[in-house]
């Protein structure tokens, strides 16, 4: 019968004596013992920091931090309470009182968030009755009389006095409230630094104990089972080298030997996996060329879908104006303007469909990819909104602008786009002044890995400017924040911009410190010093 050579190795071993002394397994139980008491004191010492450092951190983030931005939340719901009443006393018309109505559920919700929050509190609840009963004061003195008075201006006029004496009185209390609540925010900061230094040592202490156990247990494994790792390791890094058909055996105590099968049984699994993996990759590059292929079907089929759509409205728009012209003297005023309506509803609806081709295209179709000189984008289209800058007396200036790097059409297309807005929401009255600044703050002189150095950009005008509530509303596309009757469009303008400098890998935000206007700021990847810079046509 075969002898296993993995039996005979304990017998090729000399006998233990008395003169040996401990075992490895002795001395890495007593050194573990030690240390496991040390760890068990600095377990419970750090489970007791990390406790304190909890509860702190909770009274900073789940109370005095909501506490504040609820308090906050609160003075803007009277704010816009008392704007309400004052514009409706001022002008008598009813769409006043809806910032009026708005605010009144916006401070309920906040008193209720509040009274939540500082339940316990003894100076936070009575701040909060003082807020209560100031607000309630105005309301009674003011806000209700007006808002249901049948002549609100005189109504208004009567308690301009006293309604701007409680209103303070009520600001006031809001001050004093956000005071507070801000003292009791800073000591939470202060208990949850000391908790965190504290927690800090603690935690460093534990890594220093945990270090010197593994230093004596590396110390205590090093003899017993080093030859049998090296030889295992020396296996292991064949197959890690590509050579997935190496077999590793198993040697040494029975523990590497069962982690030698577990290496083994693990090659085995890898190599098939290696194997399915590859035919999954020839599968995907199949998918990936089919769905370009689909892609590209795709792109066509919404061209032809929109010339398709396009010829029937412009066949509508026509018919109907042949009407007009044909049977103008048998048809009314009435009938006149049912045509005009349809031929306006028929030519937005050709308007509408171009827009969404246009930016459905952004990204797919013109995407040149080259160095371009931003200058001559601009000159190009400043040329093509001559008419309209005539017409309005526009004046656009701008700074000395970089070579950029992107497609010159799409760039085209984001500067228009900007500059026609600035000239649309003109003041009333005032000439329009475009500026196109470049500068280049610390945050963006370098992008991501590999996609090198951006330029940040900025137009502004002095229009009738964006209030900050709507800084995020005018990127999503088909939001409006005017009538059509008022300013003509399709609400696409700014969420086709936003695409293309994401595109090209850049943001796009309102500046809402910016006043008066509008001021617009995005950043594009500057052009790469190495390679020549087209023009705008190329």
């Amino acid at each position: 019968m075969e002898t296993d050579p993995v039996q005979q190795v304990p017998e090729t071993r000399p006998p233990r004596t008395a003169a040996d002394g401990w075992t490895t397994r002795g001395w890495l139980g007593a050194g573990s013992g030690a240390v496991l008491v040390l760890l068990l004191v600095l377990t419970g010492s750090g489970a007791w920091v990390l406790g304190h450092a909890t509860d702190v951190n909770k009274r900073l983030t789940d109370r005095w931090s909501p506490a504040l931005i609820a308090s906050v939340r609160m003075e803007s719901a009277l704010i816009n309470q008392e704007t309400g009443i004052r514009g409706y006393g001022m002008t008598g018309k009813r769409e006043f009182l809806e910032p009026y109505r708005n605010g009144v559920a916006q401070e309920r919700a906040a008193v209720r968030e509040l009274a939540r929050l500082v339940e316990g509190d003894e100076r936070a609840t009575s701040d909060l009755a003082r807020v209560r009963q100031d607000s309630e004061r105005w309301q009674t003195a003011t806000a209700r009389p007006v808002s249901e008075a049948a002549e609100p201006t005189g109504s208004a006029r009567q308690r301009t006095e006293t309604g701007k004496a409680a209103f303070d009185t009520l600001r006031a209390s809001l001050t004093e409230q956000q005071n507070h609540i801000e003292a009791e925010r800073d000591r939470a900061r202060g208990d949850l630094q000391a908790a965190r230094t504290l927690r800090n040592t603690v935690f460093t202490a534990i890594a220093c104990v945990v270090l010197a156990l593994i230093a004596l247990a590396f110390a205590g494994l090093r003899r017993g089972v080093q030859v049998p790792l090296d030889r295992l390791r020396t296996d292991v890094r064949e197959i890690a080298d590509g050579h997935f058909e190496h077999t590793i055996a198993s040697s040494g105590p029975a523990d590497l030997q069962a982690l030698a099968r577990d290496v083994e049984g693990m090659r085995r699994r890898l190599a098939g996996e290696l194997e399915f993996s590859d035919r999954a990759r020839a599968q995907l590059d199949e998918q990936a060329t089919e769905l370009r292929r689909s892609n590209e079907e795709l792109e066509q089929f919404a061209y032809v879908a929109s010339h398709d759509l396009q010829e029937p409205l412009r066949k509508v728009a026509s018919f109907c104006q042949l009407l007009e012209r044909r049977y103008a003297d048998q048809l009314d005023d009435r009938a006149k303007q049912y045509i005009s309506f349809a031929v306006d509803g028929a030519n937005r609806m050709q308007t509408l469909i171009g827009d969404l081709l246009a930016f459905s295209r952004v990204g797919r179709l013109h995407a040149e990819d080259a160095d371009v000189s931003l200058e001559a984008v601009l000159r190009r289209t400043t040329s093509s909104l001559g008419m309209v800058i005539e017409e309005s007396g526009a004046v656009i200036t701008h700074d000395p602008l970089p070579a950029v790097h992107g497609d010159p059409t799409q760039l085209g297309v984001l500067l228009q786009n900007l500059i026609s807005n600035a000239i649309k929401f003109r003041t009333p009255g005032e000439v329009p002044r475009i500026h196109l600044g470049a500068h280049e703050p610390a945050d963006l002189a370098d992008g991501a890995e590999g996609a090198g150095p951006r330029q940040e950009f900025s137009v502004s005008d002095n229009g009738i400017g964006i209030g900050p509530e709507y800084a995020e509303r005018i990127f999503v596309i088909f939001q409006r924040l005017h009538t059509r009757d008022t300013y003509p469009g399709n609400g696409i303008g700014l969420a086709l911009c936003k695409k293309i400098v994401e595109y090209h890998g850049g943001t796009i935000s309102l500046d809402t410190s910016h006043t008066p206007g509008t001021r617009f700021v995005f950043s594009l990847p500057l052009a790469r010093p190495d390679v020549p810079t087209a023009g705008p046509g190329n």
